[in-house]
Order: C-alpha cells, then structure tokens, then sequence
C-alpha cells in the first residue's frame, strides 16, 4: 500500500498544474492569518474575500499589492502569433518513464516485447516504445483579425523582381519606315504585297506593281495594265527571287522577269479575276474568284496540268507548305481544304482535309516552319478566330478569338511565334507565343483595316500594307546577336557541305 501512495505523491509532484501539498502558505496568506478573521486591508490584500476564497489554489489575477483592473492572467482567447503549449496534455510520467528506461538493460526473448506491446498499447492506447519523450498537442492560437506581425517580412521576404522575372526580347512599338502606297485597292480579297529572297518588295497599286529594293531604297515601276479598268490582283514571288508571278482582274496569270523587267509569259485558263498566287518549285498555283483553283507548269507550253474545284466561292488563301507535300486554300465559302501534290495528269481530285468550322471567309492561312503538319488559319468579320490545325489528323489544335477580322498570317522563323494583321474593328498587328496562344505584343499604327503581311527574307521584318494608303515595316522579330552568329555561321556549314557534295 505504501508503493501506490508514494506512486500517488510522484504523480501530484510531476504535474505542476496542481495544487501542492503541504506547501509552505504564501505571503499574502501568511498575512491574512496574522490580520484575523476581519476584512483584509486593501493594500494588501490580491482581491477582495467576497469574490474568492482563502483556500483557492488557483493563481491569483491580480498581483499582490496594487488594486486597478490591470490583468496579468494567461489569455483564454485568440491574439498573438506565438505558440503557447498546454501543459496539462503533455504525458511528462511517460517521459519520466522512458528517460529512466534507457539506464535498463536490453530484456530478452522477442515474445516477451511482443506481449510487453500489447498490453502498452491496451492500457496507454499506443505503443510505449514508440512514444516522444516530450509531445506537445493541441492547435496553435490564431492571430486576430487585423494582427500584423512587424517582423514577417523577415521570414517572408521572396526573390527579387530582376532574378524572378522572364527575359524578354524589346519589340519596338513603332514601325521601322512607313512607305506610300497610294490608290491600293481596299479589298479583302486579293493579295498585293510579297517580299522575295532577293529583298525586293512587290507591291501592287491598282492597275501597277512597283518594286522597291531594301537595301539602296530604289523603286521600279515593273508594269501597268494597258486597260484602265483593269487592276492587278495578286502578287507572288518564285522562292529564288528573280521570277514574279501576277494575277490581273481579267482572269491572266502573267510571269514576269526581274533583272531584264520583261514579261516571260501570259498564262490563260481561268475566266475570272485571280486573287491568290502560290509557288511548288516550278508549279504556280493560282485561285480565282470562280472557287476554282489551277496549277501551271511554268516549263512547258501547256501549263494548265491540274484543277482544284473545292469551293463554291472565291478563293481567297492560298499557300503551300514548305516541304511542298500539301496545298492549303482558304475561301469565302468559309471552308479550308488541304490537298495533297500533284504532279501533273488528269482526273479529279479531292482534298484530304475539309474544316468547315470558321464562320466567315478564310484568307489567312500560313504553314509552320518548323511542324510541317501545323496549319494556322484566320477567319474575316463574322468569324474573327485564329485555328491552329494538324492537317495529319484532321484536328484542331487550338483556337483563340482575336477580336477582329484576321487578314493576314505569319509565322516567325526566329521565335515560336506568328503574327496576324486585323482589319475592323482593331487595324493593328498582333503577336502570339505559340503553342500557348498568348499575345506578346500589340502593334498600333494604321488607321484603316491591315490588307496583307509578308515578311522579310532574314525573318526579322514585316511589312503591312492597309487601306491607308501605307506600307510600314515593323522589325518585331530581331535576332540576339549572338544567336543570329550561331545561325549564320550555322548556314555556312551547311552550304560548305552542299558546295562539297557538289563537287
């Protein structure tokens, strides 16, 4: 009986939330005995005896001699940021226990600590040697509403703006040089710029095409039709540079050299005005406003080898893929039809992609550079989105509205990135990271609807040509100088390679 009282006293002793036996009287108490039964004096006395007794054990909230309403007492409710334990729910006799157990030798036979663990973990409730020597439980007080700690920005402080933030190349906002195009045709549908790999500019004013050389600035006037009603429709430019190729209001296709500045050729086949032109090697496709599409070999006397009858309206885009494997058209039909190369013969042929999801008139249209199955596609004014397509399965990539009629597509070969020109309601060029789809710029300068882009031969520049009468040039996809080092020096590689094979 004498071990479990001696137990009990220990238990009282290690918790020091409890009252202590046999203490020795505290002072205030000391004077209360000495002072008699009568009422305490107030400087003395913590508190007054009518609202607690001299055999509390608890701390008294008030200190001992002053009066006032200043409380010195635990706070009960939520304010601070410290964590402020509870005593009374640590197990500090299981932490008497397992510091003393640890002097103990090693026990023996694994059955004995198997049933040692059972009946831990009956009477405690867990296993005994897996215990803490000290736990504190409970949930750490919330700050008030309002509390500011003056010292979290210390311990809360992130990186800097300058080592967070992502390098961004400088897009001038202002077009490089503005050039006159006086009396070009406002129209939708045709195509009146292109910029060749000699870094000439084709640009088509009416019933003239004039040439303007980048580099000395010097301006040709290559034709004029000798109609007066008759304009020019479309432009294109042979991937070397010194052919070009023109499509007139009166359903010609005409082929012009650049250094003798003679016409080399009239081609007929269509009965309407030819409104889009695109270059295969030595195939020159040609769309016209019946909805049929014709190619032309430019070697032989019969040129006409192939027609493409997809749409029943105008046809207003065409482009061929880099590779030359597919032909993408874009109509006013609303469609987009992709098909694939011919060379030469009869027959009919049939696209082998239709998309019939934009809801208005398909101009632009431009293949990827560096996917060769990534078809980019804008629709006019009653659509206004730009669709990226796999013209290999026949899927949508990704769409987003830009907000405003799509004229024009360019796909950057410096950046993964493309450009689009707009016409109502915004009239700017604007350009999206691909494949994200979210704008890098907005470039603002013309005051009427974007006709046409096209782009300069080292893919730094592009020219716009809009109904206000202008041509500007805006050098939005500049090189590194280092990168552009590497890639110069890149193609000399290759070229030295070709040069070699060659001989």
């Amino acid at each position: 009986m004498a071990q479990f009282l001696f137990e009990a006293d220990l238990h009282g002793l290690l918790k020091l939330d409890t009252p202590i036996p046999n203490a020795p009287p505290a002072r205030w108490q000391r004077k209360d005995k000495e002072s008699g039964p009568g009422p305490s004096p107030a400087g003395v006395s913590p508190m007054k005896p009518a609202n607690r007794s001299h055999s509390s054990s608890k701390t008294p909230s008030k200190t001992p001699g002053k009066s006032g309403s200043k409380i010195q007492s635990t706070p009960t409710k939520a304010g601070g940021d410290r964590y402020i334990p509870n005593r009374s729910t640590m197990q500090m006799d299981m932490a008497n226990f397992l510091l003393t157990k640890e002097n103990d030798p090693a026990e023996g036979s694994p059955n004995k600590k198997e049933q040692q663990k059972a009946w831990a973990v009956n009477l405690n409730g867990f296993d005994v040697e897996e215990a803490k020597i000290l736990r504190l439980s409970g949930q750490p007080q919330n700050a008030p509403e309002g509390y500011q700690n003056n010292l979290k920005v210390l311990y809360s402080q992130k990186m800097t703006p300058g080592s967070s933030r992502k390098n961004s190349r400088y897009i001038p906002s202002m077009p490089d040089r503005i050039l006159d195009a006086p009396e070009i045709r406002n129209d939708y549908y045709l195509n009146l710029i292109d910029w060749s790999s000699q870094d000439f500019l084709a640009v088509a004013l009416d019933n003239s095409v004039y040439l303007w050389n980048h580099a000395s600035g010097e301006i040709i006037q290559l034709l004029q039709m000798e109609h007066p009603d008759a304009y020019i429709s479309s432009v294109s430019w042979i991937k070397e540079g010194n052919y070009l190729a023109v499509g007139t209001s009166t359903a010609e296709v005409q082929l012009w050299d650049i250094q003798q500045q003679k016409r080399l050729r009239n081609m007929t086949s269509h009965c309407a005005r030819v409104g889009t032109l695109s270059w295969n090697s030595y195939i020159l496709s040609s769309g016209a406003r019946t909805g049929h599409i014709h190619h032309h070999d430019v070697r032989v006397a019969e040129h006409h080898v192939a027609t493409l009858a997809g749409h029943t309206q105008e046809v207003c885009g065409l482009k061929w893929s880099l590779d030359g494997r597919y032909l993408a058209s874009g109509g006013n039909d609303n469609l987009v039809n992709v098909w694939p190369c011919t060379q030469g013969g009869g027959g009919d042929f049939a696209p082998v992609q239709t998309f019939t999801q934009h809801q208005g008139a398909v101009k632009a249209v431009a293949w990827c550079p560096w996917q060769m199955n990534v078809l980019a596609t804008g629709g006019g004014t009653s659509d206004r989105h730009i669709r990226i397509w796999n013209v290999c399965s026949g899927t949508c990539l990704s769409t987003v509205d830009a907000r405003s009629q799509v004229c024009s597509i360019l796909w950057s070969t410096n950046y993964k990135e493309f450009v689009s020109g707009h016409g109502f309601a915004q009239n700017q060029l604007v350009i999206w990271k691909y494949p994200t789809m979210t704008k890098v710029a907005e470039l603002q300068g013309h005051t009427a609807r974007i006709l046409n882009l096209t782009m300069s031969p080292d893919g730094t520049t592009v020219a716009s040509a809009a109904a206000d009468e202008t041509v500007r040039l805006w050098r939005c996809f500049e090189m590194d100088p280092i990168k552009k080092k590497e890639k110069e020096k890149a193609n000399s590689a290759k070229s030295s390679i070709i040069h070699q094979s060659i001989r």
